[in-house]
């Protein structure tokens, strides 16, 4: 199992960017799909950003993020990224970092991901 550690919340304006990372223990990170989901308060966990394993050249993304966010792993480094522009207050959430399948897909169902963060609180303000 994957132990996962997210990093670089924080408290941003609309319009900014911040950048979350993710460090991941073990060896075998490049054999995992990598995802990030997020939970505002009173909703429910909601698919952000995913990137399939190994070079992750597949990556999907929710239609509320795309053009906005975007995902890369580095391999080498154990850590999986992901950048976010244009930020709107909608965005405002608590991030998880999320180990999905191994050998997977970029996929996009909160239930394929076995492995949680602690998640990292993002806000937004307008």
């Amino acid at each position: 199992q994957v132990q996962l550690e997210e990093s670089g919340g924080g408290l941003v304006q609309a319009g900014g960017s911040l950048r979350l990372s993710c460090a991941a223990s073990g060896r075998t990170f490049s054999m995992y799909a990598m995802g990030w989901l997020r939970q505002a308060p009173g909703k429910e966990r909601e698919f952000v950003a995913a990137i399939s394993w190994s070079l992750g050249g597949i990556t999907s993304y929710a239609d509320s993020v795309k053009g906005r966010f975007t995902i890369s792993r580095d391999n080498a480094k154990n850590t999986v990224y992901l950048q976010m522009n244009s930020l709107k207050s909608e965005d405002t959430a608590v991030y998880y970092c999320a180990a999905g399948p191994r050998f997977g897909a970029a996929t996009s169902t909160a239930t394929d991901f076995a492995s949680w963060g602690q998640g990292t609180q993002v806000t937004v303000s307008s």
